[in-house]
């Protein structure tokens, strides 16, 4: 048997990747492998064994792809040491930072890279201490404030979103653990009581036992996904021959159960993407947290429940970020390669983010400085930073004062990319509040033709005019971009600054179905010299 030949059980196949690609791989990232298709599994049961020379031309793409195939596409000048490609997902979405899903925010490391007291080649001085005040004039879901928070620097965040505002504040606000778990407790049992006196407990069990036998027969794992990948099967005519082959078995048990599969109206988001049963149970743990007492814990219960009812949306798997059509019966779900079905109880993502906030708001707990941190809500074009921090914290707004922002460190919508309010729809309807869309800087509905290009341009140089009013004189600007219009040299003339350095990165990791080469520039920004 030759070398590449040889069979390795899952441990000893992470053992030999970990030393090949010189990165930790694990146990559970082989299994992955296997499970999807990507590499054979040879023998059955507690004998499974994987091809070294499987592993090799897997593990040879990955090492010798990446950098050369974005270079390649996005230039030399590209700050490798800036992909971070060395942290896995569970490092990028560390502590707090995975409390509530955001599109559209960049990593801890990123901030932490720029904010922390290291040089190197690229990043050659310090450009914040401890002590020092940092502004985040779009603060989204609050990573720069969290970073900050962890390296000894205090923070003000700005979002005219209410609900960014939420998540940011919740993220690094003190909480009593035991109150809040005591709180958590209640509403799980009196929800489990809930959904026991509804069908939905007998009609999911007996819908997943169909489910396993179905797939167990037409999507063995994994012989299916690896034949997929190998071209042997048509995966959108097979698809679709198996989804209409189970769909009488799912209409008999939902009559079988008398299960309500959509509301009565369809007037908001909360009416058209969750089922009935869905909303009932929404509704229910709502009242529960309204009833709390401890204001910051009745907070972070209720991005605890958006957290959960997104998961619980009436959409695929696969469209989870891009909702297509609600979806009410069982379908061949591309992401998973078997059948999948909608949910029908908020229950086991309720249990599953309850536990996990506990979890992250401990770890955090056990890092934070003793610094301050504030999200406002408002128009970062106009509001007034010392006297709204002042009205919430009257410590913090002196300090402000005294000392000033030391600068900025944010990264500003893209031009015609995202509906920052649209993506929390759900937590708008359920909480009643107000959206304010037309204050969005380059909003998705008005695309990125010249006039939005323009509009964006006024919108982000009336932002950085305004923040230089709390700015040190030698205050240092870091924004981060994907200017593709080159838009930021009209940016920082407008507002008085001059480009000064730019940082060019590699984002490997994003959220999007698009996987094709993408990178982004820090432009760092100083007072312009006269």
């Amino acid at each position: 048997m030759t070398e590449t030949a040889q069979l390795f059980s899952i441990s000893e196949a992470s053992k030999w990747a970990t030393g090949y690609i010189g990165k930790n791989v694990t146990a559970s990232n082989i299994a992955y492998l296997v499970q999807y298709g990507l590499i054979r599994k040879i023998g059955e049961g507690g004998s499974v064994r994987v091809l070294q020379s499987e592993l090799v031309d897997y593990y040879r793409k990955y090492l010798t792809s990446r950098e050369t195939y974005f270079k390649q596409r996005l230039g030399e000048d590209l700050n490798w040491a800036l992909s971070f490609e060395q942290y896995k997902e569970a490092e990028t979405t560390k502590h707090v930072h995975r409390l509530h899903p955001y599109k559209g925010k960049f990593i801890p490391q990123l901030v932490e890279y720029f904010l922390d007291g290291h040089t190197d080649n690229f990043k050659t001085k310090r450009y914040f201490k401890k002590g020092d005040i940092v502004l985040d004039p779009f603060s989204g879901s609050g990573t720069t404030m969290v970073q900050a928070c962890e390296l000894g620097i205090n923070a003000v965040g700005i979002d005219v979103s209410v609900f960014n505002a939420l998540i940011a504040n919740c993220k690094i606000a003190k909480y009593n653990v035991l109150d809040l778990i005591q709180e958590i407790d209640g509403i799980t049992e009196s929800l489990e009581q809930f959904v026991k006196n509804s069908n939905v407990v007998a009609f999911e069990e007996n819908l997943s036992q169909e489910l396993n036998v179905f797939n167990d027969k037409y999507f063995p794992v994994p012989d299916y996904k690896y034949n997929l990948r190998n071209g042997e099967i048509n995966e959108k005519e097979y698809g679709a021959k198996k989804e209409k082959q189970f769909l009488p078995i799912y209409e008999n048990l939902v009559r079988r159960y008398d299960i309500k599969l959509r509301q009565d109206k369809d007037e908001c988001f909360l009416d058209k993407w969750y089922s009935a049963h869905i909303r009932d149970e929404i509704d229910f743990v709502f009242e529960r947290i309204k009833k709390i007492r401890n204001t910051d814990v009745k907070k972070i219960l209720c991005v605890v429940l958006c957290r959960t009812i997104r998961s619980c949306r009436a959409t695929t798997h696969a469209d989870l970020a891009t909702l297509l059509e609600p979806v009410t019966a069982t379908y061949y779900c591309s992401k998973h390669g078997k059948m999948c079905k909608p949910l029908f109880s908020i229950l086991k993502w309720w249990k599953t983010y309850s536990k996990d906030t506990v979890n992250r708001l401990s770890q955090f707990d056990k890092l934070r400085t003793n610094t301050f941190q504030l999200c406002l809500t408002g128009d970062s074009r106009n509001v007034n930073v010392f006297e709204q921090v002042k009205k919430h914290n009257a410590e913090f707004g002196s300090l402000l004062e005294e000392k000033k922002i030391k600068g900025i460190f944010s990264s500003p919508p893209y031009v015609g990319l995202i509906d920052y309010h649209e993506q929390h729809a759900y937590a708008y309807d359920l909480f009643g509040f107000e959206r304010k869309d037309e204050l969005e800087i380059g909003p998705l509905f008005r695309g990125q033709k010249k006039e939005a290009q323009i509009s964006y341009i006024r919108g982000i140089s009336d932002v950085l005019n305004n923040c230089k009013r709390f700015l040190a004189d030698n205050y240092d600007v870091f924004l981060v971009a994907n200017d593709k219009f080159n838009l930021y040299p009209a940016i920082a003339e407008n507002a008085g600054m001059e480009i000064v350095n730019r940082f060019n990165r590699p984002v490997l990791n994003r959220s999007e179905k698009d996987k094709n080469a993408y990178s982004e520039t820090i432009f760092h920004l100083k007072r312009r010299r006269s």
